[in-house]
C-alpha cells in the first residue's frame, strides 16, 4: 500500500534527500504561499453570503483552500528525492546462504535449505544478476565460495554469523561490494553478534539484507539451555546441579530430569513444568562416581510429540579428584559432638581430619597429625603453617585464645587462601566467646548479638527454610518433600545458640526452633574472598547418633556433606581451569592458571606451562603468558583440532622453585550446537539489517529485495533524482481537499 500511494518503497524515502528541481529559490515559494493565503482570506471575507457563515466556518474553508493552493505551488517547484543508487553491472552483491545443520530441519514437508533454494531460483537470483555481479557463498562457522545453490549440503556443524560476515567482507575488500544478502534462520551458536562485532560490521558501511527462514516458535518443544555444576568433586561427594530449561506447549505437565554417566542413571527427578516460554531452573543431586574425568549427561525426558527432540540433553565434564583435603579442627573442650564428628569423618575416605582438643587450659591433645612435629605448639602461629590445610573448624573456644596475628591468619585463610572456615556453637563460642568484638566478626555470615548468654541448653527442633531446600549441605533425601520431613523427624538438638541476623549475601540453610519460642538461624553460609565461611550454631547433634538406629547414617551424612563443602572449592598454589569444559562445535579453548606463593599472594614472575594430551595420544606444551589485567593469572587461547577428551597439566615455577601443578580436563564435541536454538531468530536478523542499513524480508516478499537493494551508498554509486509530483498520494490529497471544501460548503449552505 505504501508503494502504491507514494510510488517508491519506504526505503527510498529513508535513504533519500528531499530537493526542489525547478531552480527557483525556496523563499519565493514561501512568499507565494503567504500571498495566496492572504488573497484567499480577503476573497472569503468579501464573498457573498459571508454573513450567514460563522467566523470558525470561514476559517475552515480558508484553511482547506490554502492547503490546496500551497500543494499546487509546491508541485510547481518540482519536488524530488535525491538518492544514491548502485551503478548497474559495476557492483558486487554477495549472497550468503546459511548451510548449517539447523537449515536441514524439515517444516511443511521441506527443509529450510530447500526453501532458501526456491527463494533464490524463483526469480530473485535472476533479477539480481540483471543489475549486479552476484557471488554465492555458503556460511556456517565461516564462508566458502560456491558456484550454484545445488552445492548446499546443510552440513556445517555450527552457525557463527559474526565470523562469517567478517570473512565475507574481508574477502571482498578489494571489490565494489554494494550489498550483502544473508539467507538464514538466525540460529547463531556463538550467542548472537556482540557489540564489538556489530560495530566492526557497521563500520564497513555495507548494507546487509536478511531473509529469514523457519518457524519463529515451535508449538511443542522443551530445550535444556544450561547446567551449572562444579567442575571438580571430591571422591564420594554429592553434587547439586542447577538445570535450566525452557518449554512451550507443556504447561503444568510432568517431566523427568535424568542424570546419566556411561549409560548408568545417577539420579532422576520428576518436575512440574511452569509457564510456557518461561525459563525454569531445577536442582538435581547426584554422585559422579569414582576418581577420574566423568562425562555426565543431563536430559529432560517424558514429553510427547516434541517438534525437536535433539535439544533435550547436554553433557558436562566433572573431574573426581582422588586427593584427600586436610581439615584442622580446634575444639575448646571435650564434648560429645567432638567425638561423634570425628567418627563421622573417620568413615569418609575423601577427607583427612586433624584435630586439636584443649583438655586443660595449657594442654592440647592432637589427633591425625602427619608427624610428631606437626602442630606441636598448638594452633598454627604463621599463615604458611595454617595454609597447609584446606579447611578449618573452630569449636567451643573463645576468640581471645587466638593472638591478633592468628586471627588475621584465619581471616586470610578464607579471603586469600580460599579455604573453608566453619564456626560451631558452644558455651565459649560465637558471641559468648567474644567473636562479635574480634577481627573474625568480619568473616562471619551472621551479625552476632552484642551480649553474652546466647548459648541455650534447651531442646530445639530443626526446620529447612526455602533457601536451604535445594542445597546439597542439607539434603538428607533426594526428594525435597521427604527431605523436609526427615529433618522434622530428627531427634531434637541438645542445645542451640542465638547468632543474630544473616548478613546480606549470606544463606540461612537451617533454622533452630526452640521448644520455648522463636526461630534462630542454625546453619548459615557465605562466600568470603576466595573462600567460604559457615556457622553451625549448636553443639548438640550428638543426640542424633545416640537416639537413632545404629544403621541410620543421618549424622554421618550431614557432617560429611558439610565438611566436603568446606574443602571442595579450596584451590592449591596453582589452580588451572577453563571457562568451558565442553566445547560444542568449537575449537578455541581458553587455558587459565592462578599462581600463588606459599602465603597465597599472587605471583607475577613465574614461568607457567601447559602440557596438553590430545585424544589421539599426542601431546603439546604451550607457555601461558601473564594476563596483564589480572594479578597472578596466566592465560592462553589454544585450538583443539580434534574432537574428544583432552587432559591438561599446568605447572609453574619461579626461578628454580616449583610452585606446584594442577590438572583439568575438557572435551570437544562436534555436531551438537546446531540441535539447540533452531527456531528462527528473527530479532537477530532484523537487528542486523537495521544496524547496517539493510532490510529484513520473509521468503514471501523477498522479490522486493531486487529493487530496493539498488539504493545504497556502498560500492560504486551514482546520484539520481526521483520525481515526486507524480505520486498518486498527491492526486488523492488534492481530490480530498476539494471534496472536503465542497461538502462543507454544501452542509453550511454557501455553495
Amino acid at each position: 500500500m505504501f508503494e502504491f500511494l507514494f510510488q517508491y518503497p519506504a526505503r527510498i524515502f529513508a535513504k533519500g534527500e528531499f530537493v526542489f528541481q525547478s531552480g527557483l529559490p525556496v523563499w519565493i515559494l514561501i512568499a507565494a504561499i503567504v500571498l495566496a493565503a492572504a488573497g484567499l482570506l480577503l476573497l472569503n471575507v468579501r464573498s457573498s453570503g459571508v454573513g450567514r457563515v460563522s467566523r470558525g466556518r470561514r476559517v475552515a474553508i480558508w484553511a482547506l483552500q490554502t492547503a490546496m493552493v500551497s500543494l499546487l505551488l509546491v508541485m510547481l517547484w518540482q519536488p524530488g528525492l535525491r538518492v544514491s543508487s548502485l551503478k548497474p553491472q559495476q557492483n558486487v552483491v554477495a549472497v550468503l546462504i546459511d548451510d548449517s545443520k539447523s537449515m536441514a530441519y524439515q517444516e511443511d514437508g521441506k527443509s529450510r535449505t530447500d526453501a532458501a533454494r526456491e527463494t533464490l531460483t524463483a526469480g530473485l537470483l535472476d533479477k539480481l544478476s540483471d543489475k549486479f555481479q552476484v557471488r554465492l557463498y555458503s556460511t556456517g562457522s565461516g564462508v566458502s565460495r560456491i558456484a550454484n545453490v545445488t552445492q548446499l549440503t546443510s552440513a556445517q556443524p555450527s552457525t557463527q554469523l559474526a565470523t562469517s560476515l567478517k570473512e565475507a567482507i574481508s574477502e571482498a575488500a578489494t571489490l565494489p561490494v554494494g550489498a550483502i544478502v544473508l539467507l538464514s534462520d538466525g540460529a547463531d551458536n556463538a550467542g548472537g553478534i556482540d557489540l564489538e562485532s556489530m560495530s566492526d560490521i557497521r563500520r564497513q558501511r555495507i548494507p546487509i539484507h536478511t531473509i529469514g527462514f523457519g518457524k519463529e516458535k515451535f508449538a511443542k518443544d522443551a530445550e535444556l539451555t544450561n547446567v551449572d555444576l562444579p567442575a571438580r568433586a571430591l571422591n564420594g561427594a554429592r553434587l547439586a546441579a542447577q538445570v535450566t530449561f525452557r518449554q512451550r506447549g507443556y504447561e503444568k505437565q510432568k517431566a523427568r530430569l535424568v542424570v546419566r554417566s556411561e549409560g548408568k542413571v545417577l539420579a532422576s527427578r520428576e518436575v512440574t513444568l511452569k509457564n510456557d516460554d518461561g525459563t525454569q531452573t531445577e536442582s538435581v543431586l547426584f554422585s559422579p562416581g569414582t576418581p577420574g574425568p566423568r562425562t555426565i549427561e543431563f536430559a529432560v525426558e517424558g514429553l510427547a510429540a516434541e517438534e525437536n527432540q535433539n535439544n533435550n540433553g547436554v553433557r558436562r565434564l566433572v573431574t573426581v579428584e582422588s586427593k584427600k583435603p586436610r581439615i584442622l579442627y580446634l575444639e575448646g573442650e571435650p564434648r560429645w559432638d567432638f567425638k561423634f564428628l570425628r567418627r563421622a569423618i573417620d568413615d569418609d575416605a575423601s577427607i583427612e581430619l586433624v584435630s586439636l582438643l584443649r583438655t586443660t587450659q595449657n594442654r592440647i591433645y592432637r589427633q591425625g597429625v602427619a608427624g610428631p612435629k606437626e602442630l606441636e605448639n598448638g594452633f598454627p602461629g604463621t599463615p604458611e603453617e595454617l595454609f597447609a590445610f584446606q579447611g578449618l573448624i573452630i569449636g567451643g573456644v573463645e576468640a581471645s585464645y587466638f593472638t591478633p596475628a592468628q586471627q588475621e591468619s584465619i581471616r586470610l585463610f578464607a579471603d586469600r587462601r580460599g579455604g573453608g572456615v566453619l564456626f560451631l556453637g558452644g558455651r565459649t563460642g560465637l558471641a559468648d566467646g567474644g567473636y562479635n568484638a574480634s577481627q573474625l566478626a568480619e568473616i562471619l555470615p551472621v551479625s552476632l548479638p552484642d551480649r553474652k548468654n546466647t548459648f541455650k541448653r534447651e531442646p530445639a527442633t530443626i526446620e529447612v527454610p526455602q533457601s536451604g531446600r535445594e542445597s546439597v549441605l542439607t539434603r538428607l533425601d533426594d526428594s525435597p518433600a521427604r527431605n523436609a520431613e526427615k529433618w522434622k523427624a530428627l531427634p531434637y538438638l541438645a542445645n542451640y545458640q542465638e547468632v543474630g541476623a544473616a548478613k546480606p549475601g549470606a544463606l540461612v540453610l537451617l533454622d533452630a526452633i526452640p521448644t520455648s519460642k522463636g526461630r534462630f538461624p542454625l546453619l548459615a553460609t557465605q562466600n568470603f574472598g576466595r573462600g567460604r565461611v559457615g556457622v553451625f550454631a549448636s553443639g548438640g547433634t550428638w543426640r542424633w547418633r545416640m537416639l537413632l538406629d545404629q544403621r541410620d547414617t543421618t549424622h554421618a551424612t550431614f557432617w560429611q556433606q558439610l565438611l566436603r563443602w568446606q574443602v571442595g572449592g579450596t584451590p592449591d598454589q596453582v589452580s588451572a581451569s577453563t571457562p568451558n569444559q565442553v566445547l560444542s562445535d568449537r575449537k578455541d579453548v581458553s587455558l587459565r592458571a592462578d599462581v600463588r606463593d606459599k602465603k597465597y599472594n599472587p605471583v607475577s614472575d613465574a614461568i607457567v606451562e601447559a602440557r596438553i594430551l590430545a585424544p589421539d595420544g599426542s601431546s603439546t606444551t604451550v607457555p601461558l603468558p601473564l594476563d596483564p589485567l589480572a594479578e597472578g593469572v596466566y592465560a592462553f587461547d589454544w585450538t583443539a583440532d580434534k574432537p574428544g577428551s583432552y587432559l591438561v597439566e599446568v605447572s609453574a615455577r619461579r626461578g628454580q622453585t616449583d610452585l606446584g601443578k594442577d590438572v583439568f580436563n575438557f572435551r570437544r564435541e562436534d555436531g551438537v550446537a546446531e540441535n539447540f536454538g533452531i527456531e528462527q531468530n528473527r530479532d537477530l536478523l532484523t537487528k542486523l539489517s537495521e544496524e547496517t542499513g539493510g532490510t529484513y524480508y520473509q521468503p514471501s516478499n523477498a522479490l522486493k529485495l531486487a529493487e530496493e537493494i539498488s539504493f545504497s551508498e556502498a560500492g560504486l554509486t551514482v546520484r539520481e533524482t526521483r520525481d515526486l509530483w507524480s505520486m498518486p498520494v498527491i492526486f488523492f490529497l488534492l481530490l480530498a481537499l476539494c471534496a472536503a471544501e465542497w461538502l462543507l460548503r454544501r452542509r453550511w449552505g454557501v455553495v
